[in-house]
């Protein structure tokens, strides 16, 4: 029981802290960039505003799938994380070209 009071004395300011950032449990984008950023509030800034030009760059433009999937690939390399900045630089690259696959 004494255990039990100590975790909720201690998760209780964590927990409220948290809740006012938006929950980041509840909201898987926010959560991913705050794991990406280590839950630095300049960085995860910078991810936010990427992701939101990104998203609406896509939308507009309706750029051709293997650009989506090249870019989906090189944003995810470091695992499940997306780096939202590296999306944004590589979705908007105009030089960009698709990937060769190899003749069998």
């Amino acid at each position: 029981m004494r255990l039990a009071i100590a975790f909720a004395v201690v998760l209780l300011p964590c927990a409220a802290s948290a809740q006012a950032r938006s929950t980041p449990l509840r909201n898987p984008a926010l959560l991913n960039i705050g794991f990406v950023c280590q839950w630095q509030e300049r960085c995860i800034d910078r991810q936010q505003r990427a992701m939101k030009r990104s998203l609406s760059y896509v939308k507009k433009n309706d750029p051709p799938d293997w650009k989506i999937q090249v870019c989906n690939r090189n944003a995810g390399r470091n695992g499940t994380r997306v780096d939202w900045v590296g999306y944004e630089n590589c979705i908007t690259n105009p030089q960009q070209r698709p990937r060769r696959t190899a003749n069998r």
